[in-house]
């Protein structure tokens, strides 16, 4: 291609091709499977369709396991302990219940809420409580999560748990009241009062019709952004956290199975919530378990297991931040203290194992516009074994089916959920880092998967215990720490997760840029006026070598007619004409790649930021403008200036494929496109012949075409585009015109410098160009 424009574009291309390379080469070498491989797990379609077989959960995920102890079971610390006679007899049937951990108020001293539920001792729910992290989807008001059951119907919506912090708390709302009208919205259930919130709007102030013990009261509710979830409940599929037995004494959970009515009932629809199998006797998923315990910071849940002499206990504990670190945003206070313990009350000793499942249902935010890096998924397993560094699974391979194979026979350093900017990660607390806790350790798929939308598969993992026998009045007790937040370098530190960020290959330029926007950020308090302050940081380092390439382009337009004239005279004689225009070039001191090694500087830095873009939990939130303003109030996303489903059809705002462009009408990308052609029109040579005319008419559809492949591209990506082309063009308006030589002229020496030219190079004049043109005044007059 003829002139700078043909090399800009040659970059752009080049870097998409680099981009998708990387993607593949990521997934080709490093695949998602740990060092130590063993055999692979059989197919889920082999299992009982109902079964939550290997790579497929079919009920709420559980906890994880931490360190074995033995105790005796009256240790003051735990629950008081079950005789003999009352672990013998049937289960306890216990109420239904959901319960709250911290708080969801920006200025408590808690970094998240959460909801846990007596129905298996799950974890339901983890809201952020910080204004920097807000759910950037639901563009609706939020009062709070007071009614849990999605089911739930009838003369109102039932309240079945208020959050401490929520504008329901706010408004005196109590456990147990039945909202019958939000505003001037009647609310018959669960799904009425998610709509009727979905239609206010952060600040509005409405009233709510509540029955309170056989009366009607009015409440005032004003409204405020939704908080970001990290664990969610997500449609019918199970909650987090879910454990039962894979052994006890000589049963083993594989050789259950479910009966023949279940089985069919799976294998014609949707799998229920809640089916799961589990030994005889042993009912730990689906059961209501007893609350012992409840206060701001500890749940203690409790399940006897009838006829085995057997209890099981569930803990959880969520640590408040000291009031002098309250403004320290890394301070390691975004995890849950989790404790398992498994007591025998019985006269005899008791062999068993069991099975956890890890937390569910992650944010999927973005899913028409964002990508991962190294993964195909939006929420992917990332584990450790041993210390070593983290193997990431795909969730688009667990999807697949391609779960890959069993972790056996290595120490579990963490294993968790890895979405884009947010982890949810189990660590094993124990003495030995190196005690294996786990009998064998993988990726699960959650619940159905739509065909196409693999990307957003619910995945988490499943960790199967060594088998402990545990005597009598004694206990085996495991403790974790789940770690559920953003993914901040500083912060993933403190609990030793630093290595689930993945910055590719070029991350030896990503976290430099990254360290620099952040500098500039502190000092300008806007990340979009930070990457023009980078962008123009970027090109004044890369002046010199931009000069060049500008240069290069301009001794092009200046050699184009000789050029034309060999291309005339040496018509049909390719070789001739190579040879002539070889001459034409050595004797102007012309090389065409010259203008070409701009790029290769180029290509890391356009790559580690967009890189950077993907991965720094600070840019996701923040806006151009302000965040009062929805438009490009996301600068990892796209501008979005205005919602176009009314308009487009379905292929194009689904967001799949090259041209499914996504629900939202993107400014930005379509200035930088703008810019682009602008720039192409100021600076590109006229045409010397067909064959250039067509390049520049290709050119121009090509930067049409790139516009759509980068129409989703985020919102500071653009940012830098425009910015980096601005500066382009007012690079070249400061560079000297150029003049085609006189037929038969020497070349003409360099033109001189302009002062900002000199100030980077060094130097007061190309002294190379004057001494070659003192060499051609000499040979011109010898010739004479």
């Amino acid at each position: 291609m003829q002139g700078m424009w043909g090399r800009y574009a040659l970059f752009i291309v080049l870097a998409l091709l680099i981009l998708v390379g990387n993607m593949w080469l990521m997934s080709w070498l490093a695949p998602p499977r740990p060092a130590e491989e063993v055999a692979k797990e059989q197919p889920a379609a082999e299992e009982p369709a109902d079964a939550p077989a290997p790579g497929q959960l079919g009920e709420d995920p559980d906890e994880p396991a931490g360190e074995e102890e033995q105790k005796p079971a009256g240790d003051e610390a735990q629950p008081p302990p079950t005789d003999d006679d009352k672990a013998a007899e049937p289960a306890e049937e216990f109420p239904r219940r959901w319960l709250t951990l911290g708080s969801i108020d920006p200025r408590g001293p808690f970094r998240f809420g959460a909801t846990v539920d007596s129905q298996g001792a799950a974890l339901s729910r983890i809201e952020l409580s910080s204004d920097n992290f807000h759910d950037l989807e639901w563009e609706g008001g939020y009062m709070g999560h007071v009614t849990m059951d999605p089911l739930a119907t009838g003369d109102g919506a039932p309240v079945q748990v208020v959050p401490p912090g929520s504008p329901a708390e706010q408004a005196g709302l109590k456990v147990g009241d039945v909202i019958t009208a939000f505003g001037k919205q009647n609310t018959r259930g669960f799904a009425d009062l998610e709509q009727a919130t979905r239609k206010g709007d952060p600040g509005d102030t409405v009233e709510l019709t509540v029955q309170r013990g056989g009366k009607s009261l009015t409440l005032p509710l004003t409204l405020r952004r939704r908080p970001l979830e990290v664990v969610r409940p997500e449609g019918q599929d199970p909650t987090s956290l879910l454990m039962t037995l894979s052994r006890l004494d000589d049963q083993e959970l594989g050789d259950i199975d479910l009966d023949d009515s279940e089985l069919d009932d799976a294998k014609e629809k949707p799998r229920p919530a809640g089916l799961s199998r589990e030994l005889k006797g042993v009912d730990l998923r689906r059961a209501n378990w007893e609350v012992v315990k409840h206060s701001q910071t500890e749940v203690v849940f409790r399940r006897p297991m009838a006829g085995s002499g057997l209890e099981v206990f569930k803990t959880y504990r969520l640590v408040a931040v000291p009031e002098e670190a309250r403004k320290d945003a890394n301070h390691p206070a975004y995890h849950l203290d989790f404790e398992i313990e498994i007591r025998n009350a019985g006269e005899a000793p008791r062999k068993l194992a069991y099975l956890l499942d890890g937390p569910t249902g992650l944010p999927t935010e973005g899913y028409w516009y964002a990508s991962k890096v190294g993964s195909s998924g939006l929420r992917d397993v990332v584990v450790s074994l041993g210390g070593r560094q983290p193997v990431l699974v795909s969730g688009d391979d667990i999807a697949n089916g391609d779960w890959g194979s069993v972790w056996k026979g290595e120490p579990v350093s963490f294993v968790g959920v890895d979405a884009q900017y947010f982890s949810a990660v189990l660590i094993p607390q124990r003495d030995d880092p190196q005690a294996i806790l786990f009998e064998e350790s993988r990726p699960i798929r959650v619940g159905p998967v739509d065909p196409q939308w693999k990307k957003l598969a619910n995945v988490t993992f499943r960790v199967e215990s060594v088998a402990h026998e545990i005597a009598p009045s004694t206990s085996l007790v495991q403790k974790f720490t789940l770690f559920a937040g953003p993914k901040k370098p500083d912060l993933l530190a403190r609990y030793g997760l630093s290595g689930i960020i993945n910055y590719g290959w070029f991350w030896w330029v990503a976290i430099p840029m990254l360290w620099i926007l952040h500098g500039f950020y502190a000092v300008v308090r806007n990340y979009g006026i930070a990457i023009v302050l980078l962008t123009v940081l970027v090109r004044l380092s890369m002046f010199p070598l931009s000069r060049k390439q500008a240069l290069s382009a301009q001794k092009m337009q200046e050699l184009a007619p000789e050029i034309k004239k060999i291309q005339e005279k040496h018509k049909g004689n390719a070789e001739a004409k190579m040879r002539a225009q070889q001459e034409l070039f050595r004797k102007h001191n012309y090389n065409p790649l010259a203008g070409c090694l701009p790029l290769f500087f180029q290509l890391p830095i356009f790559i580690g930021l967009y890189r950077s873009l993907m991965v720094d939990v600070e840019l996701r939130q923040a806006p151009l403008i302000s965040e009062a303003i929805r438009w490009c109030s996301n600068l990892a996303a796209p501008d979005m200036l205005f919602n176009w489903s009314w308009l487009m059809p379905e292929f194009i705002t689904s967001g799949r494929g090259m041209f499914g462009l996504g629900p939202y009408f993107n400014v930005l990308p379509l200035v930088a496109v703008a810019i682009f052609l602008w720039q192409q029109k100021m600076f590109m040579p006229p045409p010397t012949d067909e064959q250039s005319a067509m390049q520049q008419t290709m050119m121009k559809y090509m930067m049409v075409f790139m516009g759509v492949l980068f129409y989703k591209v985020a919102a500071g990506l653009c940012i830098y585009f425009i910015a980096s082309s601005l500066w382009s063009i007012a690079e070249r308006k400061f560079l000297p015109k150029s003049h085609p030589p006189a037929a038969g002229a020497p070349p003409a020496p360099a033109p001189a410098r302009s002062s900002l030219a000199n100030l980077f190079s060094g130097r007061n004049g190309d002294k190379d160009s004057q001494r070659r043109a003192a060499v051609d005044r000499k040979k011109t007059r010898k010739g004479r």
